[in-house]
């Protein structure tokens, strides 16, 4: 996940948020006239999982060996990650380098804790302009994402074309689609509608292609986005489980050919390779009208240099500039199933890896998540994600669960 599409410890992160005092001017990156330079750094990552720890350790000893640098790596568990960078800013003992969820880096940045970008002559030059706004805070740029994932819709190209089914494009055609491939057990369509940030994630795109805004949670747009997922479920199409399937769920329901269909992200495609006798296909995730784009959110992890010590900033901020350099980039999205940030390195990815292209397509017209809340995001987050499973569930309307989370959120 990048998932995205992972859960933020919501009560941990105010908690901690609440012990640090926002700074909105970083310290100074410079380092003290004469001081020896780092030969080694610290790094926090979340990749525990053993393809994506392998492919990041790749990353860092290819930067190691080009820049010099020892990095001591340290990786914890993806749930784990936000109450640790918030409790190590509180404390002052954050690592040198930080790879967190771009959704957390404006409640990281709002403590004081991490360095300008700039500090380390590293430019935004090149990128996509929704990855430089995810890490972005008061307008100083503190993370940039060497490469993002995203959610498209996965088919199984065999149960397709046994039903006579194109690969649905709008809403009506995936309806239509989904209620022609449901039958002996097996459903249209899978997705996650857990209550937590992997919920949420799965239904911005439906939520932000139909003109829905996080401010308004309870908007028109909003409600007819929430309708159409529920309708989804309650015509059977969908499986009643979605509301406690995480994203490796289904996944899981997909290789076992028990969906025909699934919303999920570039980071699943290894595994399906992986199954011989599946044949699968990806396109964008379907929109309200013809000719509409999709607007998915923005996944992956943006790399960051905390305030430590001068000559260790600087070596970080060296590491950075390595990841972030095209052919790193280019390496690192075509391990872990990424989009590199860069539009130019993008397009060639996606020529050369043509499974990707559909998620590459969608990088142009995606969002960061707190692009428009900024560290209010979280809050939001929980009262959508609140909302949809009390409207999947059937324990309120999709209007009156909205109309709730808007309160909920005091956006």
């Amino acid at each position: 996940m990048s998932l995205p599409r992972r859960a933020l410890i919501l009560a941990a992160s105010a908690a901690l948020l609440t012990a640090c005092s926002p700074s909105p001017s970083a310290p100074s990156t410079g380092t003290d006239a004469g001081a020896p330079a780092a030969t080694s750094i610290t790094e926090l990552d979340y990749y525990a999982d053993e393809q994506g720890s392998a492919a990041w350790q790749k990353i860092l000893d290819t930067c190691a060996t080009q820049t010099g640098i020892k990095i001591q790596r340290q990786t914890v568990p993806t749930a784990q990650m936000l109450p640790k960078v918030l409790q190590g800013a509180s404390s002052k003992t954050l690592p040198d380098l930080l790879f967190t969820d771009n959704p957390t880096l404006q409640q990281v940045a709002a403590t004081g804790a991490l360095t300008p970008l700039d500090g380390y002559g590293i430019t935004t030059d090149g990128y996509y302009p929704s990855i430089v706004k995810a890490g972005t805070y008061q307008d100083k740029v503190y993370g940039v994402a060497p490469g993002v994932n995203g959610l498209a819709l996965i088919y199984n190209k065999d149960l397709l074309t046994a039903a006579g089914v194109e690969a649905p494009k709008t809403w009506d055609e995936l309806k239509a689609a989904a209620a022609k491939l449901t039958k002996d057990g097996k459903y249209g369509l899978a997705f996650s509608a857990i209550p937590s940030e992997e919920g949420t994630w799965q239904f911005l795109p439906f939520f932000w292609s139909n003109g829905a805004e996080l401010s308004q949670l309870d908007s028109a747009q909003s409600v007819k986005a929430l309708q159409f997922v529920t309708d989804l479920v309650n015509s059977g199409t969908a499986s009643k489980s979605v509301v406690t399937w995480n994203q490796n769920d289904v996944a899981d329901q997909f290789v076992a050919g028990n969906a025909a269909m699934m919303v999920n992200g570039s980071w699943n495609l290894a595994r399906l390779d992986e199954q011989k006798s599946l044949h699968y296909g990806v396109v964008p995730i379907p929109v309200p009208q013809a000719g509409g784009k999709p607007v998915v959110a923005l996944g992956g992890e943006v790399g960051t240099v905390p305030v430590t010590s001068g000559p260790a900033q600087q070596a970080a901020g060296k590491v950075l500039s390595c990841i972030l350099s095209e052919p790193t980039m280019l390496e690192w999205s075509k391990a872990h199933a990424y989009i590199p940030s860069k539009t130019a390195a993008a397009a060639k990815f996606g020529a050369q890896q043509p499974a990707m292209q559909a998620f590459v397509d969608e990088v142009g017209s995606a969002r960061s998540r707190t692009a428009e809340l900024g560290e209010k995001y979280p809050k939001v987050s929980q009262a959508l994600a609140d909302a949809i499973q009390a409207a999947l569930t059937g324990k309120q309307p999709a209007d009156q669960a909205l109309k709730a989370a808007q309160q909920a959120s005091g956006s």
